[in-house]
């Protein structure tokens, strides 16, 4: 009897699995059905757009949706996964649209790399820059349509040379992107006792300080232009290690020797998406701003006095010499809000007749404290 039941427990398991996958198979179909005709729209949608010589990414509307979509959810699709989802959606849609060309700062599995491909997802043609420079002047000649650079670390402070570019560029700010930073200990042997030199940039040494001193002291540390640059150098000569993304040891076919070697866990870089074309409001905004103020006491208080008067918050304040004279700074302002927005506009209009110098660098959408 015991047999007996036991085989019609597993006959009726088998009919439920089966039945269950021809559900799933039912559901793939109008899936891929709805897919494409969503597809479909987007491409007539491309159409109308390069009828009017409008960008093809609209952050704006490309934000409501995720929005939308997280506020149907109901589950047991988890948020994260839900915008993963149409945010390759959306790039399959911009593919169809036009052949999209964003340039990092390189070489491929950096972390602005990394940050590049979540933002727009994989179905556009990235292009890698050796410096920030040239991520700025390759979408300043329309050789390519956006570009991605750091601004920040959450443990390092600013990135320099991308604020004194902003200077010299007219681009705008046209996304920001927050990406985690974990650091891993990368070789071909995947032995650590046989790792006499490690290779990295100066920030992931800067940042992995500790875990360096008390696992290999005796290392000799070589500096690279990015990690990535570090995993292909640390695949080609043994006895060496490099400090590098998860996605390097792929790439460059490296075992682990250590995962997570950062001495902060919650290490955090924001990114900029740099392009041509403003972005318009989506009513939970950022805007950044640059001025130069006068040489006389108290001119930063006066300069900053329009925000506190009409109420604008301002969510970051930082200052870089000009170069040009001595003692002499800009001074790089995010606030909240867009430009787009009356008390934001009027805001930056008052400041204009207190500073020497303002610039608008940008507005665009503000992400989320979970998205951080």
């Amino acid at each position: 009897m015991e047999n007996s039941e036991k085989t019609r427990a597993d006959d009726d398991a088998n009919w439920r699995i089966s039945e269950i996958r021809a559900a799933i198979d039912d559901i793939d179909e109008k899936l891929l059905e709805l897919l494409n005709k969503r597809l479909g729209l987007a491409l007539t949608a491309g159409r109308a757009k390069a009828q009017k010589g409008a960008q093809v990414l609209d952050n704006t509307r490309e934000n409501a949706i995720l929005q939308r979509v997280s506020a149907l959810n109901k589950g047991p699709l988890t948020q994260n996964s839900l915008r993963q989802i149409f945010k390759q959606i959306m790039a399959a849609s911009r593919e169809l649209q036009r052949a999209h060309r964003v340039t990092y700062l390189g070489p491929e599995a950096t972390f602005t790399h990394i940050a590049a491909m979540n933002h727009f997802g994989e179905s556009v043609s990235f292009i890698p820059q050796s410096n920030i420079r040239e991520v700025f002047r390759e979408v300043e000649k329309g050789a390519c349509h956006y570009g991605v650079v750091p601004i920040e670390n959450s443990i390092e402070g600013s990135v320099n040379s991308t604020l004194d570019l902003f200077f010299e560029s007219n681009l705008k700010i046209c996304a920001e992107k927050y990406q985690p930073i974990s650091h891993d200990l990368l070789s071909v042997t995947g032995n650590l006792e046989d790792i006499r030199v490690i290779y990295s940039h100066p920030q992931a040494f800067a940042q992995c300080r500790l875990w360096l001193q008390k696992y290999v002291p005796n290392a000799a540390l070589e500096e690279c232009s990015s990690t990535a640059h570090a995993a292909q150098k640390a695949s080609e000569l043994p006895g060496t290690a490099a400090i590098a993304s998860n996605e390097a040891s792929h790439m460059y076919n490296l075992e682990i020797l250590a995962s997570g070697i950062e001495d902060v866990a919650r290490n955090t870089t924001r990114f900029l998406v740099i392009g041509k074309e403003p972005v318009h409001r989506t009513g939970n905004d950022k805007t950044s701003v640059m001025f130069v103020t006068s040489h006389i006491p108290g001119a930063l208080y006066h300069s900053l006095k329009p925000m506190a008067d009409s109420g604008v918050n301002m969510v970051k304040l930082e200052s870089r010499p000009t170069k040009h004279e001595n003692w002499s700074y800009f001074f790089f302002a995010d606030v909240e809000g867009h430009m787009e927005d009356a008390i934001v506009k009027e805001t930056v209009e008052k400041m204009k007749e207190i500073c020497l110098y303002v610039k608008w660098l940008g507005s665009y959408p503000k992400v989320e404290e979970s998205e951080k």
